[in-house]
């Protein structure tokens, strides 16, 4: 579990997300820091973690596969 902290204004509104440096720096290790840049880095981390998962995943077979969906 990654410990993200939120910053709140005055009426407790989320106004901001502190995260781990460490997760930081996988998402820009370079230090090029833009919207871009972050979004397109947010977006492949959550890729490489969901093909990760993936691997470790046991495949279904035809059958079921074709279970899981009647039910």
């Amino acid at each position: 579990m990654i410990n993200i902290e939120y910053l709140t204004n005055k009426d407790g509104e989320a106004i901001g997300v502190v995260i781990p440096i460490d997760l930081w720096r996988q998402l820009l290790p370079t230090g090029e820091a833009s919207e871009e840049n972050l979004a397109e880095a947010v977006e492949d981390y959550c890729l490489n973690k969901a093909m990760n998962e993936a691997v470790n995943t046991t495949l279904l077979g035809r059958a079921e596969a074709l279970a899981y969906f009647e039910e």
